[in-house]
């Protein structure tokens, strides 16, 4: 460092203490971190890294090309100049909060004719990076010079480039790896100093780039576009390398660093926490189910975790914004304190004009996030339209998970809304989730950002243990821990669920203890005091050492693989621990100082308490009145205080008065018996009616919350004199209200093809109204109008009556009308339209007959 830029440092130093920033002091006398080293020869420019005198990134060589330049050959030197760069900011996840960033920045400027080039690199403790910047309009540019030059015999740990990134980590050699093309980041290990390649601040000014192994350990930079527009001067993203222990790189914020200060001013709206997914733990099926919904939404209240995730398939009735259970679900679950998160396609908000049609729907309901799934693409019109959705969702107030997406690219610390990305090959995976690409994980993905890869489900078929489980809830960083299991798996494991109910999603602090990729890992994060371990490994059983976070006495609750399940171990020590681990298994672990009887605090979720409704189901007609009565108790271990208990009625209906209790302790009950009377004109089909309690819990005073039972009503319109329903079972194949084509019947058919056979007397006519069920919409792509397929046969007395155009999952309602006069056996026939899915429901909607 010259000694002009020492005073620099010391100036700035000061001017930020003056401000009551912490500054990192600088490196002391000898100490030789990351650095780049830059050499011209012949007119070629290479950029090396070195750490500690070592080279780490051989002579590699940079430039770029132009529609109208080749600024890779041909460079001439004509000046350089340094500064110092001094930063804090604060993000609202990730492995650190605070983040204070010191870094020397030196441009190297060159000449090729009439061109210019500068490059742009950076040293900072935890790394280099550089970037070109273009003063002048050269026009499109057309590739990179850019490569990484690594020694044939380093260890690399590598994924095959998928444009979602959903490929497992491998453990390779830098040299003789195949040669093909290999995601961002890349991991290797040079002789104890370790490289992490990746890129930052990538935008829609450039493509995104992945690396390509030319042979011999040479990894060039490939970019998505053959041509990336540009129009005026250009700055490229930041070519990265994260050097030095692998503490270093893991620890390191560097890609965050890098990138552009929040464009978010107000962030106090943006809160981190775990969400209950319901993908894993239901499957398609329960992102249509209401009734499921809410059993998720009880259970995540109850363990105090701030979010549900509703995904695919909730929305993809075309008649969805009049339709969707989504507005009562956010009701449901803001009663309860819990916000909802909804998935999303992509083609459903690749525009403005679908944006604006779609998302103010989402924000006037009240939904809190969005998983938006199926981007697959790192080009430059795709990173345009992440440019143009990032500050609207964040005008809307929306937390975002990007799914089937790129990495993050420091979207952290530049939309801090950005909770969570996917691009992991994580739990959804059937295939590849070994244990050695699960300890992969921390060294390399989750390096460069928050990673969905959604650990917690021990319902399913794991490579590793209960133990290894447990432990990627701190191993693994992700502002929503979409967490995968069903209820019932937590409950089957109270330690677990134990720890869970504790754990963070935002830290203070980040640190390796020990580990190496593929092998082993044990990762501590700070909350506030608290530090919470996770530790795992592959394969073997061998012991984990947790050595003392700091001097003093800790108390420490351990969480591990037993002989019968999962076990807890307390201790109080200022010395290491030694914990046996099982094979692919693992611990995590609660620490804190030993003041109190345990680490863990209260989680203030909702109080437990049951409701019971009857009648369970009940049909009835517009305008009749049925009878209700409910029991509401108190199971859990608290008073509660201001107690309502009442229905809640569609508009239109009508019930008799609530019952009231100031105080209802530990064990008593409040009963209650209503009349309900069905609206004039209801919404035919399947409502629920729910006997509600409202309630406030003695520590949220002024804050009420409530629990309910539902009453599920079959609503249905008489038909005029002379017309009868044909006998059916009135719902879909799959329980719900028979719909198609947005309209909804109160009586009919829901079948699958097959045939049902009716008698008849003397009847003249048979209407229905007919098509594919929309339960099945969520399941296919609508544009390509795949999915169920099926005709609807009308046949009588062994003749065919009537035969349907072929009906799809996209075609709207067919109302039929069939002269059966004559007719003795009618036979109502679907029939598979041979598209070879398994999706054919089927609707007969208000069949009827005139007799």
């Amino acid at each position: 460092m010259t000694r002009g830029v020492s005073v620099a440092v010391r100036t700035l130093a000061v001017a930020a203490l003056v401000a009551g920033l912490v500054v990192v002091p600088p490196a002391q006398a000898g100490e030789r971190g990351p650095q780049a080293v830059v050499s011209t020869s012949g007119g070629a420019v290479t950029l090396a890294v070195t750490h500690n005198g070592k080279t780490v990134v051989q002579p590699s060589p940079v430039g770029i090309t132009t529609e109208r330049a080749d600024l890779s050959l041909g460079l001439t030197p004509s000046g350089k100049s340094r500064r110092a760069i001094f930063e804090h900011y604060r993000t609202a996840s990730g492995k650190k909060r605070d983040r204070y960033v010191r870094a020397t920045e030196t441009t190297y400027r060159f000449t090729s004719g009439s061109n210019r080039l500068n490059l742009v690199v950076r040293e900072s403790a935890d790394g280099v990076a550089y970037r070109y910047e273009l003063p002048q309009d050269t026009g499109a540019v057309t590739g990179e010079a850019s490569a990484f030059v690594l020694p044939s015999d380093a260890t690399a740990w590598l994924a095959k480039f998928r444009r979602d990134y959903e490929n497992p980590f491998l453990q390779l050699m830098a040299g003789s790896a195949e040669q093909a093309e290999y995601m961002h980041p890349a991991l290797f290990d040079v002789g104890g100093t370790y490289a992490l390649i990746t890129e930052s601040d990538v935008d829609g000014r450039y493509s995104g780039g992945r690396l390509v192994h030319a042979g011999g350990g040479r990894y060039q930079v490939k970019l998505w576009d053959e041509k990336v527009a540009v129009s005026g001067a250009l700055k490229t993203p930041w070519r990265t390398v994260i050097v030095g222990s692998l503490a270093t790189v893991v620890e390191s914020t560097l890609v965050d660093d890098l990138a552009p200060a929040s464009r978010v001013r107000d962030t106090s709206w943006i809160k981190p926490g775990p969400a209950v997914w319901t993908w894993l733990a239901g499957g398609r099926s329960v992102q249509q189910d209401l009734a499921r919904q809410k059993e998720f939404v009880d259970y995540a209240a109850a363990r105090g975790w701030p979010y549900v995730v509703v995904d695919a398939g909730w929305y993809d009735d075309p008649n969805w914004r009049r339709t969707s259970f989504v507005p009562e679900l956010v009701r449901y679950a803001k009663a309860r304190n819990v916000g909802i998160h909804t998935w999303v396609r992509f083609s459903s908000v690749d525009t403005a004009e679908k944006r604006a049609d779609y998302l103010p729907w989402l924000q006037r309901w009240g939904v809190q996030g969005l998983k938006i799934d199926f981007m697959d693409s790192d080009g430059q019109e795709r990173y345009r339209w992440y440019d143009e959705i990032l500050p609207e969702t964040a005008r809307m107030h929306f937390l975002i998970n990007f799914h089937g997406a790129t990495l993050p690219h420091g979207i952290h610390r530049t939309w801090p809304h950005v909770m969570t990305t996917e691009a992991v090959h994580g739990a959804e995976k059937s295939s590849g989730l070994t244990t050695g690409h699960i300890t992969a994980l921390p060294f390399t993905r989750n390096v460069v950002g928050g990673m969905d890869y959604t650990p917690g489900g021990f319902h399913r078929a794991r490579a590793n243990t209960d133990g290894g489980e447990l432990a990627l809830s701190v191993l693994y960083e992700s502002g929503i821990q979409n967490l995968a299991g069903r209820p019932d798996s937590y409950d089957a494991r109270p330690l677990a669920r134990w720890f869970l109910e504790q754990t963070p999603a935002a830290w203070d602090e980040t640190r390796l203890l020990s580990g190496r990729p593929t092998e082993s890992v044990v990762m501590a994060r700070r909350s506030d005091d608290r530090w919470f371990v996770g530790g795992a490994i592959a394969g073997e059983a061998r012991t984990l050492d947790l050595p003392a976070l700091g001097k003093g006495r800790w108390l420490v609750e351990v969480v591990r693989d037993g002989p019968a399940g999962l076990v807890k171990e307390t201790h109080v020590t200022s010395e290491k621990l030694t914990i046996p681990v099982a094979k692919d298994g693992g611990f995590a672990a609660l620490v804190c100082r030993p003041d109190r009887d345990t680490c863990a605090r209260p989680t203030y979720g909702i109080p437990s308490t049951t409701v019971s409704a009857t009648p369970e189901q009940v049909s009835v007609q517009p305008g009749q009145s049925f009878e209700m009565s409910g029991t509401f108790t108190n199971t859990s271990n608290q008073p509660l205080y201001d107690v309502t208990f009442a229905p809640r009625v569609p508009s239109g209906w009508s019930a008799s008065g609530a019952v009231r209790a100031f105080r209802v302790a530990p064990g008593e009950s409040l009963a209650g018996r209503w009349t309900v009377k069905v609206g004039a004109n209801p919404v035919v089909g399947l409502t629920d009616v729910p006997a509600v309690a409202t309630f406030t819990p003695y520590h949220r005073f002024g804050s009420s919350v409530e629990a309910e039972k539902a009453t599920r009503t079959h609503v249905w319109k008489p038909l005029p004199a002379g017309q009868f329903y044909v006998a059916g079972n009135d719902r879909s194949v799959e329980g719900r209200t028979l719909t198609t084509g947005g309209v909804r019947f109160g009586k009919g058919i829901g079948t699958t093809p097959a045939d049902r056979t009716v008698e008849l007397g003397t009847c003249s006519r048979f209407e229905a109204t007919v098509g594919v069920d929309d339960e099945v919409d969520g399941r296919v792509d609508r544009a390509a109008g795949a999915g169920g397929s099926v005709t609807f046969v009308v046949v009588g007395d062994g003749r065919v009556l009537h035969e349907s155009p072929l009906r799809r999952s996209v075609d709207p309602a067919l109302p039929i009308s069939v002269d059966v006069g004559g007719v003795r056996s009618l036979t109502l026939r679907v029939t598979d339209g041979g598209d070879g899915t398994s999706l054919d429901n089927a609707v007969w909607g208000d069949a009827r007959l005139s007799c």
